[in-house]
C-alpha cells in the first residue's frame, strides 16, 4: 500500500499546482507583477553586460599601459 500513498500525493500535488498556476495566470495583478519583474531583470542584465564590457576595455587599457611602462 506504500505505492498508493505516493500516487495520492502526486495527484494532490498536480491538482494543487493546476489550481495555483491557473489562479495566477488569470490574475491581472500577478500578470502586471510578472511583466514588471521581467522588464526589470532584462534591464539589469543589459546593464551588467554593459558594465562587463566597460571593465574589459579598462583592463585592456591598463594592460597596454603596464606593458609600455615595463618596456621603458
Amino acid at each position: 500500500m506504500a505505492g498508493g500513498g505516493n500516487f495520492i500525493n502526486r495527484v494532490m500535488s498536480y491538482v494543487a499546482n493546476e489550481l495555483i498556476v491557473n489562479g495566477l495566470a488569470n490574475n491581472p495583478r500577478f500578470q502586471i507583477f510578472a511583466v514588471r519583474t521581467s522588464k526589470k531583470i532584462e534591464q539589469l542584465s543589459n546593464l551588467a553586460a554593459e558594465k562587463k564590457k566597460a571593465i574589459a576595455e579598462q583592463m585592456k587599457d591598463v594592460s597596454k599601459n603596464f606593458d609600455s611602462f615595463k618596456n621603458q
